[in-house]
């Protein structure tokens, strides 16, 4: 699951309104003279409606939004039909996969204006610019408050923590084969151990009893206990892998409102994930693409995504509103690894994992 899908899966659980994609999501891309512009993405897509609106009144073009799978699925689907694309921006590729699409030539080559604005941690692809940063966020391990709380229980501060005695049978994670944060957590793992190291390091987590279910939906709104949008009886797990950004999520979403996250973040256990926007190859509407990438790092819109994706902005002068950072800061040492790294070995880590793990 991307960043911003489990936003949108938790305003549901708590039977919110879900945030909805701008514009209509049938039909694929236009040609080249066309004034609409068709934006692929994962299956979460928000922004506000003003924000939007005043996009297409200044650039001429109408917006249309093609939700397409999570972010794995999505993905694949675009690099096999590149050739004849469903639209003109790909949004949500993230840096755990962004070599495949750039080793299968899903994008084209442009460099929007502003670029300069964004912060050079998060560029990629600089020599080509196939490729645009837009947001950015933490997958960490929650934590349920009143559960540790209740057990006269210090929560766990690091990777190193959760394969003590005392947090035994208590967390669940995601699979790395199948989710975006299962896979960002073993990539943290990798990080943290090195190539070697992690493989040790997951067979103690093993042993000290960490539950993996297919996604994140499952982990958090049905495993987590902590979880207001999906808490059951049966939810018995205090620890979940999910996102710096759920505990703001958990207050946002709720009514009424409480004063303090009913959840909290791991700090020692973040890995930093980024996503990217590309004008796609073959695109019908390129200039319309390209009009709509300017769009995607302008003040206004990154200012706009952290109430409505739970993502942090990548523009170096984009304001964060109070009652998200109160909640959610980022991680102040997130682990992270080079695409470069990530490229050439996490196919192999996968399936290691998977064997170490689910064997």
């Amino acid at each position: 699951m991307s960043i911003i899908k489990r936003a949108t899966a938790l305003a549901v659980g708590l039977g919110l309104v879900t945030l909805s994609a701008c514009g209509s999501s049938d039909g694929g891309g236009e040609s080249a003279g066309s004034r609409t512009v068709t934006l692929v993405s994962h299956d979460s897509w928000a922004a506000s409606k003003s924000v939007i609106a005043a996009f297409e009144k200044s650039s001429g073009y109408k917006v249309r939004v093609l939700e397409d799978g999570d972010a794995g699925q999505a993905v694949n689907k675009a690099i096999l039909t590149k050739d004849n694309p469903q639209g003109d921006v790909f949004f949500g590729v993230d840096n755990t996969l962004l070599s495949r699409a750039l080793d299968n030539g899903l994008f084209q080559p442009y460099e929007p204006k502003d670029a300069d604005r964004v912060k050079p941690e998060y560029r990629a692809d600089q020599d080509e610019h196939r490729v645009t940063p837009v947001d950015t966020g933490d997958i960490c391990v929650n934590y349920d408050k009143e559960w540790f709380s209740e057990h006269g229980l210090t929560p766990p501060a690091s990777f190193d923590d959760l394969v003590e005695p005392q947090y035994k049978n208590l967390l669940v994670t995601e699979n790395a084969a199948t989710s975006s944060p299962g896979l960002g957590f073993l990539l943290g793992t990798a990080a943290e151990y090195g190539e070697k190291g992690w493989q040790d390091y997951w067979k103690k987590l093993k042993a000290n009893g960490v539950k993996v279910v297919d996604g994140w939906e499952q982990a958090y709104n049905e495993e987590f206990s902590g979880s207001a949008g999906g808490r059951k009886a049966e939810a018995d797990r205090p620890l979940v892998v999910s996102y710096a950004s759920s505990p703001p999520a958990e207050v946002i979403y709720a009514d009424p409102r409480p004063d303090t996250a009913p959840t909290g973040v791991v700090p020692g256990t973040c890995f930093r994930q980024v996503e990217y926007a590309g004008l796609l190859s073959n695109a019908k509407n390129p200039e319309g693409g390209k009009a709509l990438l300017d769009f995607l790092i302008s003040k206004r819109f990154q200012e706009d995504m952290p109430l409505n994706m739970f993502v942090h902005p990548v523009r170096d002068d984009a304001k964060v509103p109070q009652e998200f950072t109160e909640y959610g800061p980022q991680a102040e040492d997130p682990r992270t690894l080079a695409p470069d790294e990530i490229a050439d070995h996490r196919d192999e880590w996968v399936k290691t994992w998977t064997s170490l793990v689910l064997k």
